[in-house]
């Protein structure tokens, strides 16, 4: 997939089956084995995310055009946690550019992050409740688009649709990723080393266990 490809439309038909039915959300089971991913690659993981943290760090001195050039990429640095991710469960070996490829699904990411980020702050500002609706709904979002090279906004409706029908377990498993960055920030912030790929690969090891991974290559 071309970095400026709007990507396609997929045949919805595909999800009816965790639409219509339901399935299990085991969040501890997930962090679990998002550690045990992280500790088989250790180097890898910490290194990309040494890189996120530079292009942030260095970006915050560059006044706005900065913080708006780091939300332009913020989505595809971190969809790189997915794709390494999806090349582990699925056997395929790993490599530190691999990282990096959540760039060839660019224009969806980035268009999903702005519409969700927009929806959740105006479901946030009117009621509160809608906005965390959407937030935990849209969970999903970035796993669809770069496993079917979804269109931006099939993706996020797709994950909603599947969320909803389980989704207090999707909030708790939101929850528990939460607490476990938190503890990463308690840690002096060193600590996110560690639990920003480990909540990563959870999220994303969770994608695989409910929805399966459609694509081979990634």
């Amino acid at each position: 997939m071309a970095p400026f490809d709007f990507g396609q439309k997929v045949d919805p038909a595909l999800f009816d089956r965790l639409i219509e039915k339901d399935y299990e959300v085991n969040a501890s089971d997930y962090v679990q084995k998002g550690w045990e991913m992280f500790r088989e690659h250790i180097g890898e993981f910490i290194g990309f995310t040494l890189v996120i943290f530079v292009a942030s760090a260095v970006s915050s001195k560059m006044g706005v055009f900065g913080s708006l050039l780091f939300s332009a990429l913020a989505a595809p640095l971190y969809a790189g946690y997915s794709v390494a991710a999806f090349r582990l469960v699925s056997g395929q070996p790993l490599q530190f550019s691999d990282f990096f490829k959540g760039f060839n699904y660019f224009l969806p990411l980035f268009l999903a992050g702005l519409a969700s980020g927009i929806l959740v702050a105006v479901g946030m500002a009117l009621l509160l409740l809608p906005g965390i609706y959407l937030a935990v709904g849209y969970i999903l979002t970035t796993f669809l688009i770069i496993d079917h090279r979804m269109e931006f906004w099939q993706a996020m409706e797709t994950s909603r649709k599947i969320v909803t029908k389980n989704w207090f377990a999707f909030f708790v498993l939101a929850i528990v990723l939460f607490l476990v960055n938190l503890l990463g920030v308690l840690a002096l912030g060193v600590g996110l080393l560690v639990t920003a790929p480990v909540t990563a690969c959870a999220a994303a090891i969770a994608y695989k266990e409910i929805v399966g991974l459609h694509s081979a290559e990634w």
